[in-house]
C-alpha cells in the first residue's frame, strides 16, 4: 500500500498528458519530481528574500525586490516544467543510438523556459550592473544583448533543421557582449567605487559569468544536439539555474549589507520624506528673483523721482535768480 501511495505521489505526467500534443521523448517522474523541487527552492528563496526585505528602510530594498521578483518568476517557470506544461514536440535534428534518446523522433521542448529566462535574466544583469554604479545606457545595451540571446536561443530551439545551429552562434555573439559588460565595463566602474562595492561586483561577477558560460553546453547536448535525455537535461538547467539565481542572489544581498545605494548614484527616498534640496534651491531661485525684480523696479522709480525733484528745484532757482534782477 506505501508503494502504491508513493506511485501515485506524482500524478502530474498522466493528469496533463492530455495537454497539447506529447513528444516520443519527454522527461519521466524522476525529471517532473526535479523540478518541482527546484520550484520548492526558487518558491523558499523568493519569500526569504522578501521577509530579508523587511527588515531593511525602505529606500534599502531596491536589490531585494528584484531578486524576489526574478525567483518568483522562476518558480512559476519550474511549477509548469514539473507539470509537463510550456511545452511542445520538436522533431529531434539527431536520432541517436544511445538508449537515453534512441526514442526521439520528436524531443519535448520547454519553451516556458525561455519565457523565465527573458525575464530574469534582465533582472539578474540589472542586479549586478546597478552594484557596480554603471550608467543607463550601458546597462539598456546589455540587456537588449542579453534579450537577443535568450530569443535566438528558443527560435533555434524550436527549428529542426541545421540551420538551428546559425541562431545558436547569433545567440553567443550576443552573450559574448553580455560578458564584455560585465567583465570589463563593470568591472571598472566598480574598481573605482572600491571597498564593498567592488568586493561584491567581482564576487557575483565571476559566479555568473562562469555559471552563463555553461548555459551553452547545456543547450548544445539537449534542445540542440539531443544528446542527453530530458531528465538529464533537467538535473543539468536546475543546477545551474539554482546557482545562477538563489544562490547568486544571496551572496550580492549579502554583499549589499554594508552598501548605501547613494554610493551608487541610487538617490531613493523614504515616503513621505521632504524632497531632496534642488527642489528647495529652484523655489528660493524664483523668490529671488521676484524680489530683485521688484527692487530694480523701485531703484528705476526712484531714479525717476530723483529726476524729477531735480527739475523742480532748478526751476525754483531760474525763479529765484529773476526776481533778485
Amino acid at each position: 500500500m506505501d508503494a502504491n501511495l508513493l506511485d501515485k505521489r506524482n500524478e502530474a505526467l498522466d493528469v496533463n498528458s492530455r495537454v497539447g500534443q506529447q513528444a516520443n521523448l519527454a522527461i519521466t517522474t524522476r525529471g517532473s519530481d526535479w523540478y518541482f523541487t527546484v520550484c520548492a527552492i526558487m518558491t523558499v528563496s523568493s519569500l526569504g528574500v522578501m521577509g530579508w526585505a523587511l527588515t531593511k528602510p525602505r529606500r534599502n530594498r531596491l536589490f531585494h525586490y528584484i531578486s524576489a521578483g526574478l525567483l518568483f518568476v522562476a518558480a512559476i517557470s519550474y511549477f509548469s516544467m514539473g507539470a509537463n506544461l510550456g511545452q511542445t514536440p520538436i522533431q529531434a535534428e539527431f536520432v541517436r543510438s544511445s538508449s537515453q534518446v534512441r526514442s526521439a523522433g520528436t524531443r519535448e521542448i520547454f519553451y516556458v523556459r525561455y519565457i523565465d529566462w527573458f525575464v530574469t535574466t534582465p533582472l539578474l544583469l540589472l542586479d549586478l550592473l546597478l552594484t557596480a554604479g554603471l550608467p543607463w545606457p550601458t546597462i539598456l545595451i546589455a540587456i537588449l544583448a542579453d534579450w537577443i540571446m535568450v530569443v535566438c536561443g528558443l527560435v533555434g530551439a524550436l527549428i529542426e533543421t541545421r540551420y538551428k545551429w546559425g541562431y545558436f552562434v547569433f545567440g553567443c555573439v550576443a552573450f559574448l557582449y553580455v560578458a564584455y559588460a560585465l567583465v570589463w565595463d563593470g568591472r571598472q566602474h566598480a574598481s573605482v567605487l572600491g571597498g564593498s562595492i567592488k568586493r561584491t561586483y567581482n564576487m557575483c561577477g565571476v559566479l555568473l559569468i562562469f555559471i552563463w558560460f555553461l548555459y551553452p553546453i547545456a543547450w548544445g547536448v539537449s534542445e540542440g544536439g539531443n544528446v542527453i535525455h530530458p531528465d538529464s537535461e533537467a538535473i543539468f538547467y536546475g543546477i545551474l539555474d539554482i546557482i545562477a539565481k538563489p544562490v547568486f542572489t544571496f551572496l550580492l544581498l549579502w554583499g549589499h549589507r554594508n552598501i548605501d545605494p547613494s554610493a551608487l548614484g541610487l538617490n531613493i527616498r523614504e515616503p513621505g520624506a521632504a524632497p531632496a534640496g534642488p527642489v528647495e534651491k529652484q523655489h528660493h531661485s524664483g523668490d529671488h528673483g521676484h524680489l530683485g525684480g521688484n527692487t530694480a523696479a523701485d531703484a528705476q522709480n526712484g531714479r525717476h523721482d530723483g529726476a524729477t525733484n531735480g527739475h523742480h528745484a532748478a526751476h525754483a532757482a531760474n525763479g529765484a535768480t529773476t526776481a533778485a534782477v
